[in-house]
């Protein structure tokens, strides 16, 4: 079989698909990878043994960014434009299309689908873009949600009409130009049934709602068998394990100093600390021997060497320090990250941080409890329930699933 999953986002977005696509070459099937054309990105598919196709811009640079959301709809329909381009063309001959990613590109992905007349799955990365009265949607920016509204049903009915306003002109004049019909309401194309909930149901347990079929396949990992480099590996081994400090994808252009306050936070508690670089390019202000700056890393061999995570809460990295058994504090920046920074709390694995910008005072405090026995003990316990190969699970239901989505 050939499979062309395409994706558009950050690493939280295109790391589970790396992990998706070794599992489906491991079965036998072909399989090709649209994703944004950064270089950690062609490196990590690389790795995963996929064939990489890029389109769009490159997703850290837009990140860097930060372009006003007025501008949104303009962007999310040059990123449809692309994909008619490219994702098309790469498209032809395969036997199945995988949209994951942004919504928007998850609807054009899909309507490429639709115009070759290919079988099509939707898969989310967590469950709050998904409609349910059992939680309220993520809020797009520029589209507040009323002030006062609490009914989730009453929300997800706004939510729908910001997608339409955000995304629908920009995704019909690309369906029409190439003779597909337009659509009316685009979360309702995205989301058919049945959709695809690419998480572990310990980390992001999925209520039934009627109407909509959500088949949970656990989180799509890469396993990730590179060694630590050498001067990583003598500074864990030179004392007590650190104290892990990273925001991967995120900017942290609200908090310019986040990396000399994690320091000085993780030194209040007597511990060292291992800084990862990211989208931040967070480096150390003193030459103390008790940091440590990496960049690109093994991050399920590291998180399992260290005493704690301070993390933005991506779902990549969320999962990955959940299934390592590290306790987190969780410093949620955006989107669902908030949601990710609950979760940690409410298992008791961690410690979700007030707001986006933390303070020595506040991140030392959240360490003090991410630190204790307790925390640590819970965090070793939702390990060990974390199912652990979701992407082989997802692989066996593609390649031998005859359901498809309606053309």
């Amino acid at each position: 079989m050939r499979v062309l999953l395409s994706t558009y986002g950050s690493r939280g977005d295109v790391e589970p698909v790396a992990g998706f696509g070794a599992a489906l070459r491991a079965r036998g099937a072909e399989v090709r990878v649209c994703a944004p054309p950064d270089e950690d990105f062609a490196r990590r598919l690389a790795e995963a043994g996929v064939e990489f196709v890029p389109y769009g811009p490159s997703a850290k640079a837009l990140t860097k960014a930060a372009p006003a959301p007025s501008s949104l709809p303009e962007r999310a329909a040059q990123l449809i434009a692309a994909q008619f381009d490219v994702v098309a063309a790469a498209a032809r001959g395969c036997d199945v299309v995988v949209a994951t990613g942004l919504l928007p590109t998850m609807a054009g992905a899909l309507s490429i689908a639709e115009k070759l007349g290919i079988r099509a799955v939707a898969v989310a990365f967590q469950k709050v873009v998904l409609p349910s009265p059992h939680h309220a949607p993520l809020a797009y920016p520029g589209k507040p949600f009323p002030a006062g509204v609490t009914d989730n049903r009453v929300l997800w009915e706004h939510d729908a009409e910001n997608v339409n306003a955000l995304f629908r002109e920009g995704l019909n004049t690309h369906r029409v130009a190439n003779g597909l019909p337009p659509v009316g309401d685009v979360r309702g194309y995205v989301f058919r049934n049945p959709v695809w909930l690419a998480t572990d149901p310990v980390l992001d347990p999925w209520e039934a709602v009627p109407g909509l079929d959500v088949v949970q396949t656990g989180a799509w990992l890469v396993p990730d068998e590179r060694p630590l480099p050498a001067a990583l590996e003598e500074f864990l081994a030179a004392g007590e394990p650190p104290v892990y400090v990273g925001f991967g994808s995120m900017p942290m252009a609200a908090a310019a100093d986040v990396a000399q306050v994690a320091v000085e936070a993780v030194r209040a508690r007597g511990r060292r600390v291992v800084v990862s670089r990211g989208w931040a390019d967070l480096d150390l202000l003193d030459d103390g021997d008790d940091c440590f700056v990496v960049g690109e890393v093994n991050h399920q061999e590291l998180f399992g060497r260290v005493a704690a995570v301070v993390h933005h809460g991506g779902a990549g990295t969320t999962m990955t320090a959940t299934r390592a058994g590290a306790a987190q504090v969780v410093v949620p920046q955006a989107t669902d990250q908030p949601y990710w920074a609950g979760r940690v709390a409410a298992l008791g694995a961690g410690v979700a941080h007030d707001g986006p910008v933390p303070t020595v005072a506040s991140l030392s405090a959240a360490l003090e409890t991410a630190l204790a026995p307790a925390t640590r003990a819970r965090a070793a316990a939702v390990a060990a329930a974390i199912r652990a190969d979701g992407a082989g699970e997802a692989a066996t239901l593609l390649l031998g699933s005859r359901e498809t989505q309606p053309a």
